[in-house]
C-alpha cells in the first residue's frame, strides 16, 4: 500500500474533529516561587507500575517553561460544578504567580508545593519523569508521588469545545 507523505489538513476542521472525543477537564499547576496554572484536557493515566500520568502542553504556553523549571506539577481533575475554575485558568491573560490563585480555595501540595484546588474530584502530585516531542506540544510524563480522590461526585467534561456535565441516569417507569 502506497501511503502519501502528507495530506493538507485544515487546522480548524481538525480541531473540531478532535473535539468529538469527550474528555475530562483538569487544571495543571506548578508551585515554587512563581506558581502557575492552566486548564487542560490533554491528560491521561499511562502506567500503574511505575505510576505515571501525562499532560500535553503547547510549546508557546507559559506552563511549558514553568514545567521545565520546576520539574514537579499537580493535576486537579475538576468536578462538574467547577466550570468557573476551568474558565479562570483557561484565560491566557491571567498573571503569573500567587495572584492567579486569589479568591480560590486551594492548598499547596505537601510534596511538590503545586496548588491543589479544593473540591476537585482527584489530585495528583507528580515529579517530571520524561518529556517527548509532540509536534507543537511537549508530552510531559509525570511520576505520581501522591494522589487523592473523591468518587462521590461527577466530572466536568468538554465535548465539541463546550463544557458539559454527565446527565443523571434516566429511570423508566412502566405502568
Amino acid at each position: 500500500m502506497n501511503v502519501p507523505d502528507s495530506i493538507p489538513l485544515d487546522p480548524k476542521s481538525l480541531r473540531r474533529a478532535f473535539g468529538a472525543f469527550a474528555t475530562g477537564v483538569t487544571v495543571v499547576t506548578t508551585g515554587g516561587t512563581v506558581p502557575h496554572a492552566m486548564t487542560a484536557n490533554s491528560f491521561t493515566s499511562v502506567s500503574l507500575d511505575p505510576a505515571l500520568v501525562l499532560v500535553c502542553v503547547a510549546r508557546c504556553a507559559v506552563m511549558h517553561s514553568c514545567l521545565t523549571v520546576t520539574n514537579c506539577f499537580g493535576v486537579n481533575v475538576l468536578a462538574s460544578d467547577q466550570e468557573t475554575e476551568a474558565r479562570h485558568f483557561a484565560d491566557r491573560s491571567r498573571t503569573l504567580g500567587a495572584a492567579q490563585f486569589d479568591h480560590l480555595d486551594w492548598l499547596p501540595g505537601p510534596l511538590t508545593d503545586a496548588p491543589l484546588l479544593s473540591g476537585a474530584l482527584a489530585h495528583f502530585e507528580c515529579e517530571l519523569w520524561r518529556t517527548y516531542d509532540g509536534g507543537d506540544h511537549t508530552i510531559f510524563l509525570g511520576k505520581v508521588l501522591s494522589f487523592d480522590h473523591r468518587p462521590d461526585r461527577d466530572a466536568l467534561l468538554v465535548f465539541q469545545s463546550r463544557f458539559r456535565q454527565i446527565t443523571p441516569d434516566r429511570i423508566e417507569v412502566t405502568a
